[in-house]
């Protein structure tokens, strides 16, 4: 049984007066326009009340229009407005029936606003008259409104209506699905619903409902109260995760000791333990994980969570928490620290030129700014149109918004990015505002297309593609796998050969800690070489190296193999200094000699003069091996020693 339409005119008189008032005015056939007055005749005198009418089961109700042929009539009543029909009649009616195309007669201003808005959007003719004509005319006649009219809780209500109707098949019910989201989408552009679209599909659970499906009920208790408790202070995502961590427990504990029930029931040795080692090699959750096993990476989140978890509650002084601590940071296994995958510089050639001619605009300009300020692909599809800011003689500059660490930065822009962006954005033109899902306000994004944020799927069907044009193949003959994250390694890493320091390279990255960063520091390194080549040079040479040796014992060396040495030397009053080349000038070199509060012990001038003849000796050998800053500062301690000794010589003249 359907739910009843409400009916404004009751009298079959009145209706079928106004019938045949409406059918006269029809550019058709007198012989047609008789016939179906009376079959509105005939059905009227079967039915008198349309709205008893329409309380009959479906399959009745279209057995009497299709006996008598009255589908004329009953469009000409749901159009009109004089019975609101439901859905599941109207989406199952038979072929021939005009409901959208009189519908569209009489809302011609409607449903040209819908296809202009279609057009926009660049949907074909086809496409447009499914969602301005069926669609529009479904949705309208079912809600009963007009275009204008139409609201968010008109189009769930449609979409509930079509889950709940039974007589609809599975193929046209997925029609119907496509084309009210399609007519969704154009009112949302059109300023006449609120709220963004979404496509069909469960929402996701909060981590409140997750904490819901702990078997435990005291242990699930406890649960959904910390996961309402920190959900204010960390970000969803974050909170998703803990949860999951502590269900895996609860899930254990289910399984192999289902006499826990409340959290101060767990023991380190009985409970923990091996649930550690059942852990670390479990199954994967969820269905695409079927027949693995968990990553080393996941394992670390989970004993991470739950130890964070089991602190929180015990220095909130929760009456469930354990007695005892359950686990330590020596559970923690140690993750390998894998360098950063960069392109090798040959790779990177290529594909970027390969990037420059593709089809697919929004994946080439995507890939070109990837690769030419370091973003990860979330932080791109996430930048609003207020992104580019010119800060004059500063150049031009990129914001990249709060992204995987929450966290804001400016990333310089060169021409060519710079282009690319401005191009797309003029091509964008207006859309509107769609609402930001990490804060809810209105956000003008700069990749939308057709009224919708655009996906990071044609982001890696264009490195794909690109690297298939390339032609850079694995040993094996495949097409090298190369993925968008690989892209920002790849900028992070020519930066540092080209001599960045890790500071400047943090802040361009957006790390928050200089332990992600230090990471390319290790990728050929020019510092790492520079003191390979010096060392190998010395090597292949077999010059003497001045070097002292390890343990209790001393070596003095001599002051000739002292001045040969290729180290940074410095003469200072007790002994030899020798400082490794590319370590660079030493700061604190003889810098009691060039102090003002130095004053020269005249017992000591012989001292003072040799130690002169030394720097003299070491500038003249700084100046054959080229180190500008050590002859440098040679000379500084050179002018120093000079000045002391002409101190001492007026203080011994009588």
């Amino acid at each position: 049984m359907t739910a009843l339409a409400a009916l404004v005119d009751t009298s079959s008189g009145d209706l079928l007066d106004g019938y045949r008032e409406w059918v006269s005015s029809l550019p058709i056939q007198a012989s047609v326009r008789q016939d179906r007055i009376w079959r509105a005749g005939r059905f009227l005198a079967a039915h008198p009340d349309p709205a008893v009418w329409m309380g009959r089961p479906t399959r009745a109700r279209l057995a009497d229009l299709h006996r008598v042929k009255a589908w004329p009539f009953a469009t000409w009543l749901f159009v009109t407005g004089r019975i609101r029909p439901d859905l599941e009649l109207v989406a199952a009616k038979p072929c021939g029936v005009d409901l959208p195309a009189v519908w569209a007669a009489a809302n011609a201003a409607d449903v040209e606003r819908v296809a202009a808005s279609g057009v926009g959007m660049g949907w074909s003719e086809s496409w447009i008259h499914q969602v301005a004509v069926l669609a529009l005319s479904l949705v309208a006649v079912v809600a009963g409104k007009t275009l204008d009219q139409l609201g968010d809780a008109d189009f769930d209500q449609v979409i509930t209506e079509c889950e709940r109707a039974a007589g609809i098949s599975a193929s046209a019910r997925f029609r119907l699905h496509t084309r009210i989201f399609a007519l969704r989408h154009i009112c949302f552009q059109l300023g006449v619903c609120d709220t963004t679209p979404r496509k069909a599909g469960p929402s996701a659970r909060s981590a409140a409902q997750h904490a819901e499906t702990i078997r435990q009920p005291d242990i699930r208790r406890e649960v959904v109260r910390y996961a309402t408790t920190i959900t204010p202070v960390l970000r969803p995502m974050t909170v998703q995760m803990r949860i999951k961590s502590i269900r895996v427990l609860t899930d254990w504990l289910a399984e192999h000791h289902p006499g826990v029930v409340r959290l101060d029931q767990l023991t380190r040795t009985e409970h923990i333990e091996p649930f550690l080692a059942w852990a670390r090699h479990r199954p994967w959750r969820g269905a695409r994980g079927e027949g693995r096993t968990v990553s080393l990476t996941q394992y670390h989140h989970d004993v991470i969570d739950l130890r964070v978890f089991f602190e929180d509650i015990a220095e909130w002084e929760w009456a469930s928490a354990p007695h005892r601590r359950l686990f330590f940071l020596a559970d923690l296994p140690r993750l390998p620290q894998p360098l950063p995958r960069g392109l090798a510089p040959d790779a990177d050639r290529d594909i970027m030129a390969a990037v420059a001619g593709l089809d697919d605009v929004f994946a080439r300009t995507g890939l070109i700014v990837l690769r030419a300020t370091g973003m990860r692909i979330g932080e791109l599809l996430d930048l609003e149109l207020d992104c580019i800011v010119d800060f004059g003689s500063h150049g031009t500059w990129l914001k990249v918004p709060l992204g995987k660490l929450g966290t804001e930065r400016m990333v310089p822009l060169d021409p060519a990015p710079l282009h690319a962006l401005d191009a797309w954005i003029t091509a964008r033109g207006p859309q509107r505002s769609l609402i930001h899902p990490r804060h809810g306000h209105p956000a003008d994004f700069v990749f939308v297309e057709r009224g919708r944020k655009i996906g990071a799927h044609r982001i890696r069907q264009g490195l794909n593609q690109a690297v298939l044009d390339s032609g850079i193949t694995t040993t094996a003959g495949r097409p090298l796998r190369v993925t968008p994250h690989q892209l920002r390694h790849t900028f992070g890493t020519s930066l540092v050969n080209a001599g960045m320091g890790l500071p400047a390279l943090m802040a361009l990255l957006g790390h928050v800690t200089p332990d992600m960063t230090l990471r390319y520091a290790q990728v050929a390194s020019p510092t790492v070489r520079a003191a390979y080549e010096t060392a190998m040079s010395k090597v292949r040479a077999k010059r003497p190296l001045f070097v002292l040796p390890a343990g209790g014992g001393h070596s003095v060396p001599s002051k000739i193999d002292w001045l040969h040495s290729e180290m940074l030397k410095t003469r200072v009053a007790h002994g030899f200094c020798s400082r490794e080349l590319t370590a660079g000038a030493c700061p604190y070199a003889n810098i009691c000699e060039q102090c003002d509060n130095y004053v020269p012990d005249p017992a000591h001038t012989e001292v003072l003069a040799g130690q002169l003849d030394d720097i003299r000796a070491l500038t003249a050998d700084a100046e054959h091996r080229g180190w500008d800053t050590e002859v440098a500062r040679h000379r500084r301690v050179e002018k120093a020693l000079e000045q002391h000794l002409r101190t001492v010589s007026r203080q011994n003249t009588p």
